[in-house]
């Protein structure tokens, strides 16, 4: 029944006929435009040309399918999780839509059979097949219309081949949980760019490797910084959880940087303060210092610090009595006849009288 329906449609050569079997069995309905699809399968290492001389190749059908794809898959995930956040939401629209999903369901439904290339384009394999599917969905909008790619979306996709709650729930991204390990065990962890280079399409392959603590992890290649990353930070937790030497390595890496920071770098600067203020009695035998009267005096500290046999009995006979020196009756600085009582008096008048007594008499 089918093929008689086939033929009933006027096709110009044979290989559309088969192209509108396959295509029929991937979407699900039979196209309009075969022209559309067949742009859609062609990738832009086969270098076709229309009239005009333009290239023609399914980039400019990918960058519609990719949009429609977000916009339906975008709804669908909207209706299934009622009352999920914006971040929930999202980030299962884009685990549905990134581009290793594509590739396994551009895999699984033949797609990737069906595209048009060189063949010397394997080594950009990982992007063909999905690409492919993104620009069948952009054929199959403007063949068909919105509707059309949300059945294709609802009654292909995620009906037979993707559970959504599965995706939903389940982690996938390898570097934000090697990121997350490192933020709790306290390690430094660091995305190093090896070398970026172009495949033989000219497409831009870019390589990293992931450090613990300096040691060397998993490496990981890919066109784009985001997908080579995260292939690497995919090894490196499989050599975490398989390779307990990597491990031990990377902590004693950590042991040894750790014990580096606590360390000292420098002496501790002395906290005691210099006393070079303080004049010692020893070694100076006069001090200048000021009296109660303001005056500028000496003290020989010599006979303060001089030995007890400089006073003894040997020499008493040379220090003549208090009673025989002439000073013994004087009295200048007897204090006794100030009768000022000396509670009422003030610092300064004590002195003055003192001072009075002292040389008034001259």
């Amino acid at each position: 029944m089918l093929n008689n329906l086939i033929d009933r449609i006027k096709l110009p050569f044979r290989k559309d006929k088969e192209l509108i079997l396959s295509l029929y069995k991937i979407i699900g309905f039979y196209p309009h435009n075969i022209q559309l699809y067949k742009q859609a399968l062609l990738h832009k290492s086969v270098m076709h040309r229309n009239a005009k001389g333009k290239p023609i190749n399914n980039e400019r059908l990918e960058f519609l399918g990719d949009a429609i794809l977000d916009a339906t898959v975008g709804d669908i995930v909207y209706q299934h999780f009622p009352g999920k956040r914006e971040g929930f939401l999202t980030n299962t629209r884009s685990k549905l839509v990134q581009r290793d999903t594509l590739n396994k369901l551009s895999k699984e439904m033949g797609i990737d059979k069906l595209v048009l290339s060189s063949g010397h384009s394997s080594s950009h394999n990982s992007y063909m097949s999905g690409n492919a599917f993104e620009a069948l969905v952009g054929a199959m909008y403007l063949d068909r219309g919105y509707d059309a790619c949300m059945s294709f979306i609802k009654k292909r996709i995620l009906s037979q081949l993707i559970n959504i709650d599965k995706v939903a729930y389940k982690e996938i991204n390898f570097k934000s949980k090697l990121i997350e390990w490192s933020q709790k065990n306290r390690v430094k962890l660091a995305f190093v760019e090896v070398k970026q280079t172009k495949d033989k399409n000219g497409s831009p392959v870019f390589t990293y490797k992931v450090t613990i603590e300096g040691v060397d992890g998993g490496s990981g290649t890919g066109y784009s910084k985001k997908e080579s990353q995260q292939n690497a930070s995919k090894k490196t937790l499989e050599m975490l959880k398989k390779l307990p030497q990597y491990i031990d390595s990377v902590f004693q890496a950590k042991a040894e940087r750790t014990k580096m920071e606590e360390e000292p770098v420098e002496n501790v600067p002395d906290t005691e303060t210099e006393s070079d203020f303080i004049i010692s009695a020893e070694g100076n035998a006069k001090k200048k210092h000021v009296n109660v009267f303001s005056e500028e005096v000496y003290t020989d500290n010599s006979r303060q610090s001089a030995p007890a046999e400089m006073f003894s009995s040997d020499n008493e006979k040379d220090i003549a009595p208090v009673s025989d020196r002439k000073d013994a009756g004087n009295d200048d600085f007897d204090l006794s006849d100030i009768t000022a009582d000396p509670a009422k008096m003030s610092k300064e008048d004590i002195i003055a009288k003192a001072e009075e007594k002292a040389f008034g008499a001259e």
